[in-house]
């Protein structure tokens, strides 16, 4: 019984202030890698005349503004006053998450359409693999500690975080298959998928859902759910 009511009245203080410190962390890395990743793929794009990477790059920006309103979320001491930044900082991620769903949409039409044709970028191949194999890591660290906190900003901009994961996956396959065998119809349509997802997140996160604050979740007897629809003893959806 002691153990239950523990999990339910959340992390210890030490134990909060130890994840708060760690989402900074967190942050404070994703959004350096970030700046290198966008400065990269601009400059790329911009030399290949490739859309998907101008896109990438771009998508790097959006995430920075997502990561710094994290940022400016936990910057506060006071945990009351992290607490009642979460709201805004949310609404900044949803709108992050529709711009770049409205850029990748924009940008896969006109692939699609035939405006332009891309040319080969060995650098954007590598900026593409090194973030495939980078964003993963950075994104389920931060999404764990944001569940155990109970903030759904945090995990909210892990998705971010992750969805940027999806995009190099593409954008990788699409600058390969272009490279190798001409294929310029593969990256629009994976990345028509992205933006769908890209909607369906930035929908969550302006609705605050994703992550169940473990202090005020309440489990249902029946469902073995809380108020919110997290399972017990998570605080935050899948």
């Amino acid at each position: 019984m002691a153990a239950e009511m523990s999990a339910a009245l959340g992390p210890s203080p030490a134990r909060r202030d130890a994840l708060t410190r760690r989402i900074r962390l967190l942050v404070a890395a994703t959004i350096a890698y970030n700046v290198i990743e966008a400065v990269t793929a601009l400059a790329a794009g911009t030399l290949a005349s490739s859309t998907a990477l101008i896109g990438f790059g771009l998508d790097s920006v959006i995430e920075i503004s997502s990561a710094a309103a994290v940022a400016w979320q936990f910057s506060a001491r006071d945990h009351a006053v992290r607490e009642a930044r979460e709201q805004r900082a949310l609404r900044i991620i949803a709108v992050s998450f529709f711009a770049l769903a409205a850029y990748v949409t924009v940008d896969a039409v006109r692939a699609l359409t035939g405006t332009g044709e891309a040319e080969r970028s060995i650098p954007g191949i590598v900026i593409a693999a090194l973030s495939l194999a980078v964003m993963p890591f950075l994104s389920a660290a931060q999404r764990r500690a944001g569940r155990e906190l109970g903030s759904a900003s945090a995990v909210a901009d892990s998705k971010q975080t992750l969805l940027c994961t999806y995009l190099s996956a593409v954008l990788l396959l699409g600058l390969v298959l272009n490279a190798t065998l001409g294929w310029s119809w593969a990256d629009p349509l994976a990345a028509l998928a992205i933006a769908a997802i890209a909607v369906k997140e930035g929908r969550d996160a302006w609705q605050g859902e994703g992550c169940c604050a473990p202090s005020t979740a309440v489990p249902s007897a029946s469902s073995g759910t809380d108020t919110c629809g997290c399972r017990a003893g998570c605080g935050c959806h899948n």
